[in-house]
């Protein structure tokens, strides 16, 4: 997988279609999920962009300090389904957090993790800071990397 990383008037139409169908496919087709994933926070992101054969199968989009939690943060985390076995959502995830030390240069990370994702984001370093909570009907918790 090649990763890319783009600011959000760097993203092609193409690029944004890509972006919005997969993340459309995962979390509202996949989850079964209804919620606005079109929230105006792509303008501030730096969106990461894993490709395999010239087609998105891996996303997340990152913040730096203020512009989502008080910390830089990383969201939107996803891979295709198909791709999963590949390991590839360690590789997007290892590309998000080498693009926050290079675009924002912070180590803390808070993120809003989806509760059965727990283990991943623990193999990265991350830890839960608080009670589950419900997000878009999906347990979730937070979580900081430090």
């Amino acid at each position: 997988m090649i990763t890319l990383v783009k600011s959000f008037s760097e993203l092609n139409t193409t690029d944004l279609y890509s972006i919005l169908q997969l993340r459309s496919e995962v979390f509202v087709v996949e989850q079964d999920c209804v919620y606005q994933d079109i929230d105006f926070k792509d303008q501030k992101a730096l969106h990461v962009l894993g490709y395999k054969n010239d087609v998105l199968i891996a996303y997340t989009r990152i913040f730096k300090p203020e512009d989502y939690f008080n910390n830089s943060s990383i969201g939107r985390v996803l891979v295709k389904e198909t791709e999963r076995k590949f390991n590839y959502g360690h590789q997007i995830m290892k590309a998000s957090l080498k693009a926050i030390k290079e675009y924002y240069k912070v180590d803390k990370i808070t993120i809003s993790a989806q509760k059965y994702l727990k283990k991943f984001y623990e193999s990265h370093g991350f830890y839960q800071v608080n009670d589950e909570y419900l997000e878009d009907g999906i347990p979730h918790i937070r979580m900081d990397r430090d």
